[in-house]
């Protein structure tokens, strides 16, 4: 029998505030252990909980993001459980009114574009982190009480690399929208798999396991790659499947047995008594939406439509977004916009990649690298002067045609004179001249390149090809 993977994931991303979701403590990564701590997030006795506006304006705006309906009415419940990561023994979240309800999110996979229905994204609390150390444990609650948006999908991910493609696709909405830095090494982003596996062609989902501990969404792919064909074996071999939660186990590259279905934990959830509902109104709602932006799907889609970029082009401009803002400054002036976008991805990127300045530093204006374009284009340049030109422009801000002029690097069209040149380099070079005669097309090349070198770049290498070609043959 032949058996199909359904996989749903749980995406928890910490909220880009300054404090934390019920206290006025710092939401910041790095600090010394236990000093972004107050009675509110110890969970001492008699603290009251108040809400994080910024958070909950954040949580509207991913749900606006994901194309998800937020509901008029809110609330906010308590998830009982005794750990020691949780000092109240219990957290607060959401449980059957959350603040976001349905949505999707689209992605390229495979080819073509996939959608993955998002069942919900409700608001939380993060819980502080365990240390284990030789001789003792300690538990380190700067994290406890960090806003964090679980976001929920619908059990349809139907293998490894889609749930990838779907991850990566959700962090860089929420990244774009401010949402979050989704940083997963500082623990900004992490993710619980569920996955179960039933006969093709059937609806009825199969045993739910649940993977955990997974550091990074590549561990993810491999989490699933492990464990898709091992409850395959486990059914092909006659066994059952029976409903646990399993961890990753990174260097040996398999799944482990944590607890099973007896020992899931009865959470008690019950309405939280010390905060209001939340319903939010008609004004607050439109300041949100006055925060959404392009998704990146539909910019890079977009940059391909509006300026016949390739998509390596539009996705590189879509993930370093500074260099895409740069060119979308010109392109509408641009009379060629791939030659611009060259310039930008393959010379600007490199120039401040290697000196360390920001655009905002740059010496010259944005539409000199326009000017650029058309000094080449009009064949007033060559490729290689174009180069040189960039590099003046760069270190000292002046126009392309001020460089030019000063440096007369203007491009040599005089066919006599190229002329001249080729004769210098077919008597110079007998060997590539007899390789051209004898059917060996790139020796033109070499000759090309000789004549280049002779008019010291400034020769119209298409003029000087073609006098070469004449005189061989």
């Amino acid at each position: 029998m032949s058996y199909e993977a359904v996989i749903g994931l749980e995406t928890h991303v910490q909220l880009k505030t300054k404090s934390k979701m019920w206290c006025g403590c710092a939401n910041e990564f790095g600090a010394p252990p236990n000093s972004n701590v107050c009675p509110v997030c110890l969970g001492l006795p008699g603290v009251l909980p108040v809400a994080n506006e910024e958070a909950l304006r954040l949580t509207a705006l991913t749900g606006l993001l994901l194309h998800s309906t937020l509901p008029p009415y809110a609330k906010f419940d308590r998830k009982n459980y005794f750990y020691p990561d949780m000092p109240k023994n219990y957290q607060i979240t959401q449980y059957d009114k959350p603040s976001t309800v349905g949505g999707f999110v689209d992605f390229e996979c495979n080819g073509g574009i996939a959608r993955v229905q998002i069942t919900r994204a409700h608001l939380e609390e993060d819980v502080g982190k365990n240390f284990h150390f030789e001789r003792h444990s300690g538990v380190d609650f700067n994290r406890a009480g960090v806003p964090l948006l679980e976001i929920v999908s619908e059990p349809e991910i139907a293998g490894p690399q889609m749930a990838y493609e779907y991850l990566n696709a959700l962090v860089e909405i929420l990244r774009y929208g401010g949402v979050s830095d989704c940083d997963m090494e500082k623990g900004e982003v992490r993710c619980d798999v569920n996955v179960s596996i039933r006969p093709q062609g059937t609806n009825e989902l199969g045993k739910k396991i649940e993977i955990k501990n997974m550091n990074s969404f590549s561990a993810v792919r491999r989490a699933l790659e492990h464990e898709i064909p091992r409850q395959m074996e486990v059914l092909q071999k006659g066994g059952q499947l029976t409903q646990e939660t399993r961890r990753w186990d990174e260097a040996g590259g398999l799944t482990e047995t944590m607890r099973s279905k007896e020992m899931a934990h009865d959470y008690r959830y019950f309405p939280e008594p010390d905060l209001m509902p939340f319903a939010p109104v008609p004004a607050w709602l439109e300041e949100v939406a006055r925060r959404v932006v392009e998704l990146p799907l539909a910019k890079k889609q977009r940059l391909m439509r509006q300026y016949q970029l390739p998509a390596s082009d539009a996705q590189t401009f879509v993930w370093d977004r500074p260099l895409g803002d740069y060119f979308e400054k010109i392109a509408p002036r641009a009379k060629n916009p791939k030659a611009a976008a060259n310039w930008i991805i393959n010379n600007l990127r490199a120039q401040t990649a290697a000196t360390g300045a920001s655009l905002a530093d740059l010496k010259f204006k944005p539409e000199y690298i326009l000017d650029l374009v058309d000094l080449v284009e009009s064949r007033q340049i060559s490729s290689s002067i174009a180069q040189q030109v960039f590099a003046e422009m760069f270190a000292g801000g002046e126009a392309p045609g001020v460089i030019v002029e000063k440096k007369g690097w203007a491009q040599v069209s005089d066919a006599g004179a190229i002329e001249a040149l080729c004769d210098q380099a077919i008597v110079a070079h007998p060997g590539p001249v007899a390789d051209y005669k004898a059917g060996k097309a790139a020796a033109l090349n070499f000759l090309k390149g000789q004549v280049m070198k002779l008019s010291r770049g400034k020769a119209n290498p298409n003029l000087a090809g073609e006098i070469l070609e004449r005189k061989l043959k």
